[in-house]
C-alpha cells in the first residue's frame, strides 16, 4: 500500500468514525465478521493533536492484525468516536459505543479525568477498557487493562538512582494542581526520605499556567540542587523556558520529569531540556530492530516520515495485541472471557516484553531513565533488566508481597 493510500485510509477513518478495510483484505473475511472495537480519543479540543496519534496508534495495529488474517479469522473494525477534550463528552460518547455499537472493548482515553468519567459506564455496562497513559495508581477495577505505568514503575528506580548517581540530596517537587502529580509526589516523598535526602518544597500551579516567573524564583532560593516536575500539558513548555531564560542549569539543577517527553521537548525546543531527565518504560531513542521497524511503520501509516513515537503512543500500540492474544486464548469476545483470557498474556512491545498482570490488569514494564539531548531525543542512561511488577496503591504501602488490588477486587481494608 502506498503513502497516499495509507494517508487516504486514516482520514476517511477519522471522518467516518470507522476504520474501513482496505479492498485487497475485505475479501479474505466474510462479510458481516467483523469484530468492532471503539477507540474513543479526542480529535477535536485541546487535547486532540495528542490524542489523535493515539487513535492512529490504535488504527495501525488493527489494520496490521487484520493484514495477518485478523483475530480467529475474523477483521477488526475500528469505530473512532470524539473524546472532544471533555469528560462529560467521553462518557456520552462511551455510552454510545457500549450500547448502540454493542461494542464488548474500547481503546481510549487519555487523562485521569476522562477515564473516571467513562469507569462507571464500563462498570455498570460489563464493557471492557484498555487505558494506555501512565497514571497515578489508586485504582483497582476489573473492566479496565492498563497498559501504562503506575508510580512504583517510574519512582522506584527513578528517586534512588537521582541520589546515588547524581548526588542529589534537596529535591523541589513542583507539578500541575490535580490528583496525578499529588499522587506522585506522594510516593516520591517517601522514596526521598528512605534515600536519606530531603523535599525542601512541594509546590503546585494549575493546569495550563503559563506563568513560571514566581515559581523558578522559588526554586532559585529554595537552596534546592534537583527539581522533580510533575508538571504535564502546555505548562511544561513555559516552565522549561523559564527555568533556563532565569540563568538556571540542568546541569546544576536538573529537571527530572515524570511527564515531559519527546511531544513537549520539540514543541518547547531541544535546548530548553538538553541536559534534563525523565523517567518512562519507553522513549523513542531505543535502539532495537523492533522499535526501529515500529517507528518506521508508524511514519509510514500516518503519512509522516519525521513523526514522533513517545511512551503512550507505543502502549497503545501494543494493548491492542494483548487484546487480540486474550480473545485468542478464550476463544470468546464478552468482557468476561477477554477479562480472564488477558490475565498473563505476555507481548513483545517495541519497548521491550510487557505482560499483563494476573492480580490488578496492570502492565509489567521495564523502568528506564532517559537524558534528553540536543537533538530532542534521549539518551538512556539507566534501564531494568526486564519489567517490574505494577503496584497501583504503592503510595499506600502496597508491595509485592502484600497486594491490595487483586482479581478478587480491592482489599480496602489495607488502605
Amino acid at each position: 500500500m502506498n503513502m497516499k493510500r495509507r494517508q487516504f485510509l486514516s482520514t476517511a477513518a477519522l471522518a467516518t468514525g470507522t476504520l474501513a478495510m482496505p479492498g485487497y483484505l475485505r475479501s479474505a473475511f466474510a462479510e458481516g465478521d467483523a469484530i468492532k472495537v471503539g477507540a474513543l480519543y479526542s480529535q477535536t479540543g485541546g487535547l486532540s493533536v495528542v490524542e489523535k496519534m493515539l487513535a492512529s496508534a490504535v488504527q495501525m495495529a488493527a489494520s496490521e492484525i487484520n493484514a495477518a488474517g485478523g483475530v480467529m479469522g475474523r477483521p477488526i473494525e475500528v469505530v473512532t468516536e470524539d473524546g472532544a477534550s471533555d469528560p462529560k463528552t467521553y462518557a456520552e460518547k462511551a455510552q454510545k459505543l457500549v450500547i448502540k455499537d454493542r461494542v464488548s472493548t474500547v481503546f481510549g482515553c487519555h487523562t485521569s479525568a476522562s477515564r473516571k468519567a467513562v469507569l462507571p459506564i464500563f462498570e455498570r455496562r460489563n464493557a471492557m477498557l484498555f487505558y494506555q497513559t501512565h497514571y497515578e495508581g489508586f485504582e483497582c477495577s476489573p473492566n479496565v487493562v492498563y497498559s501504562g505505568a503506575v508510580p512504583n514503575q517510574q519512582l522506584g528506580n527513578y528517586i534512588p538512582w537521582i541520589i546515588e548517581k547524581l548526588g542529589k540530596k534537596k529535591f523541589f517537587i513542583v507539578g500541575s494542581n490535580y490528583v496525578y502529580p499529588r499522587e506522585m509526589a506522594k510516593v516520591s516523598k517517601g522514596l526521598i526520605e528512605a534515600g536519606g535526602a530531603e523535599w525542601v518544597a512541594d509546590e503546585y500551579l494549575e493546569l495550563g499556567h503559563s506563568e513560571w516567573a514566581v515559581m523558578v524564583n522559588k526554586i532559585k532560593e529554595s537552596g534546592a540542587d534537583v527539581v522533580l516536575s510533575n508538571v504535564v500539558g502546555d505548562s511544561i513548555i513555559s516552565f522549561y523556558r523559564e527555568f533556563i531564560n532565569q540563568g538556571l542549569s540542568h546541569e546544576d539543577i536538573p529537571i527530572c520529569a515524570t511527564v515531559t517527553s519527546e511531544i513537549e521537548i520539540a514543541a518547547m525546543g531541544p535546548e530548553y531540556a538538553a541536559g534534563s531527565y525523565t523517567s518512562f518504560p519507553y522513549f523513542m531513542s531505543l535502539e532495537t530492530e523492533a522499535n526501529k521497524s515500529f517507528i518506521e511503520r508508524y511514519r509510514a501509516f500516518v503519512g509522516d516520515p519525521a513523526a514522533t513515537t513517545y511512551h503512550s503512543l507505543e502502549a497503545a500500540y501494543f494493548q491492542v495485541f494483548l487484546w487480540k492474544q486474550a480473545i485468542e486464548a478464550s476463544q470468546d469476545t464478552t468482557a468476561e472471557a477477554i477479562r480472564e483470557g488477558v490475565r498473563g498474556q505476555t507481548y513483545a512491545a517495541p519497548g521491550g516484553d510487557v505482560k499483563v498482570d494476573e492480580d490488578n490488569l496492570h502492565c509489567w514494564l521495564t523502568p528506564r531513565i532517559g537524558q534528553w539531548t540536543a537533538d530532542g531525543q534521549s539518551q538512556i542512561v539507566d534501564e531494568y533488566p526486564e519489567p517490574i511488577k505494577p503496584l497501583p496503591y504503592a503510595a499506600y504501602g502496597e508491595a509485592a508481597d502484600n497486594l491490595f488490588c487483586t482479581a478478587q477486587g480491592l482489599d480496602s481494608s489495607k488502605l
